[in-house]
């Protein structure tokens, strides 16, 4: 069994703290994201996990042992790295099975799991090929051969993309995703992109200055962000955030327009709060993803209009405040054209103004 565990990890540089004490349990063949801006401390998590960086406090577990102070090549873990590390003199065959060699094993047993490897990544085809002769996106599959011809307990992957262009990178995407389905072990993986996050995810850990700020599937952290910081992190384009107060049991703007409180949030009169909603939920009139449930409809100019096909990013502003709303199928929208836009208020959230932290009552 593959599960990792961090209990109370603490990684500091002198007197710097980079991780703050923070607990996480990765189940056996789970694949779990560590996502947040530079500096999180999400690529220094992932490393102690690996070794490459000694822990200052707290146990990390592999498969129930401590594994503290065992060197990388003892705790059977296979990283995979950003820039590929591959040796440029030698072929995709030499390159894949190098580890096992430089381990000891046979000639027959490193013969037979670089061809499973190079089988399951679609490599077989070239593996008389250096690095030189390769595409980005077929480095870093031999970049990957390399670490499943280990047979490990867990694969770590530390932004493993963002050399790669965005075509590339949706392709990556969807075979890290089938390898995953295909070689059923454990995967943390390391990335600042929340589209990678979403999309390869059994499980992400959204992490800010060290700290763990939620964990959750993918949808329960789309759906219910615990604070504006997760809100506006997870989802493209971010979670829009109005400023506003509690009145008359409704959400005061800041230009006095009123909007009812969102269905599934509570507060008390007089609070200082942030209204979120999402583009996807603020959409013109006839022109949404829903209209039904409860909602609240005003009366908007457009400032931009960014047309994607078969739907347009439009620019607007709401009490003051510039918000970026959808509009789906294939119409002109013009800059300065009046529409009317729906609020989804059974799809918005609501935060504290002070704190940050949801409203939301489950």
């Amino acid at each position: 069994m593959a599960d990792i565990t961090l209990e109370k990890v603490v990684k500091k540089y002198g007197a710097l703290g980079v991780v703050h004490s923070i607990d996480l349990n990765i189940a056996h063949q789970e694949f779990v994201v560590l996502v947040g801006p530079s500096g999180c401390g999400k690529s220094t998590t992932l490393r102690m996990i690996a070794g490459l960086e000694d822990i200052t406090g707290g146990i990390v577990r592999i498969g129930g042992r401590v594994v503290n102070d065992l060197p990388p090549r003892k705790r059977n873990i296979s990283m995979v790295f950003q820039n590929y590390a591959l040796y440029p003199h030698m072929n995709v065959r030499d390159n894949l099975g190098f580890g096992l060699k430089i381990a000891g094993q046979s000639p027959a047993v490193v013969a037979e799991r670089v061809a499973e490897a190079a089988d399951i990544l679609g490599l077989s085809a070239l593996l008389d090929r250096t690095p030189a002769e390769l595409s980005g996106g077929q480095r870093q599959r031999v970049a990957m051969g390399r670490a499943i011809v280990r047979h490990p307990d867990a694969f770590l992957f530390d932004e493993p993309l963002s050399n790669l262009d965005a075509k590339l990178r949706g392709q990556m995407r969807a075979e890290i995703k089938k390898l995953h389905q295909r070689v059923k072990t454990t995967v943390v993986y390391v990335t600042h992109d929340q589209v990678e996050a979403m999309t390869l995810a059994d499980r992400i850990v959204v992490m800010r200055d060290g700290h763990i700020e939620q964990t959750g599937t993918p949808m329960e952290v789309f759906n219910h962000p615990h604070n504006t910081f997760v809100a506006t992190f997870i989802g493209s384009p971010p979670m829009n955030l109005l400023p506003g107060v509690i009145a008359g049991g409704a959400v005061q703007l800041a230009d006095g327009s009123v909007v009812p409180v969102p269905v599934r949030a509570k507060a008390a009169e007089g609070q200082p709060v942030m209204l979120g909603i999402r583009p996807d939920d603020i959409s013109p009139v006839g022109h949404g993803l829903s209209q039904d449930g409860p909602g609240a409809e005003l009366a908007l100019n457009v400032d931009l209009a960014e047309p994607l096909g078969m739907e347009s990013l439009i620019y607007t502003r709401i009490a003051g405040q510039e918000v970026q709303a959808k509009l789906y199928g294939p119409r002109i929208v013009l800059p300065g054209e009046a529409l009317t836009f729906r609020l989804a208020l059974d799809r918005a959230h609501l935060f504290d103004a002070a704190s940050g932290k949801t409203l939301e009552v489950r």
